[in-house]
């Protein structure tokens, strides 16, 4: 989250149309399956993927800095969107005096980046910014996420969220209808540690009953998630350098047997 939050005005990814809006059931299949491309069969390289949310699983609807400044108005913000920019950039990236920059619902620590960036207090600004990034609408899911969650599923890999997040994370999910999908759902503000942290991964990786050598973790920071899973030994793969898209990840963790 933290990578996707420092350079998300960068980019701003189409919106990926989820067709599955209700739950289904999945039962685990063998390491070596029938596929249903053509009949080929797989291997599973993988038994356990672990997904980022904010910046991997989760990217933003459109700018940090435009949705402040499109909400300030009507509080008589007046810094422009580069100016908010550079300083969202410098208040996320300043340290942060407690253990955990995201404790329950997260709010003191965005109140502070909130008014950092912008240089308005106001407490109904802030109140509505946060608001808007604890719904669905305002974030979306990289093209072709949902499929590839299906279909890795549908193999028998389990499949665990991995998050520095608050506790908005779960309607958020729930929101993009991709809730039901994981196995587990591991966020630092209800477990008590944040990622680089080798205790959170522990984490994830008990509840889905996954070795560490048989799961892969995708992420967006190179601290947080590439240093932090591979210090676990769980391999790691940098989302934008190592894979760019879900069928990067579905094609590394299923294999066609020729």
């Amino acid at each position: 989250m933290e990578a996707c939050l420092a350079r998300c005005s960068d980019a701003v990814f189409f919106r990926c149309l989820n067709p599955f809006n209700f739950r289904l059931s999945f039962k685990p299949m063998a390491s070596i399956h029938a596929a249903s491309d053509g009949g080929r069969r797989v291997r599973r390289a993988y038994d356990g993927l672990l997904l980022d949310a904010g910046g991997t699983l989760l990217q933003l609807a459109k700018p940090v800095e435009s949705t402040y400044a499109d909400i300030g108005r009507k509080y008589g913000l007046t810094a422009t969107s580069a100016e908010i920019k550079q300083g969202f950039r410098r208040a996320f990236a300043a340290p942060w005096p407690e253990k955990l920059r995201y404790q329950g619902d997260g709010r003191p620590f965005w109140k502070l980046v909130v008014s950092e960036a912008t240089g308005c207090a106001n407490n109904d600004y802030f109140e509505e910014v946060y608001e808007y990034y604890a719904n669905g609408d305002a974030w979306h899911l990289p093209t072709g996420a949902s499929e590839t969650m299906f279909l890795l599923k549908d193999a028998g890999v389990k499949l665990a969220v991995v998050s520095n997040f608050d506790t908005r994370l779960r309607k958020l999910l729930k929101d993009l209808n991709v809730l039901d999908l994981f196995d587990a759902v591991i966020i630092s503000s209800e477990v008590g540690y944040e990622k680089p942290d080798a205790k959170i991964f522990k984490a994830a990786l008990d509840q889905i009953g996954v070795e560490a050598g048989k799961a892969v973790h995708v992420g967006d920071d190179q601290e947080a998630d590439k240093v932090g899973a591979s210090a676990f030994g769980i391999d790691c793969w940098l989302w934008g350098t190592d894979v760019k898209t879900f069928s990067d990840i579905q094609k590394q963790i299923l294999i066609s047997e020729i």
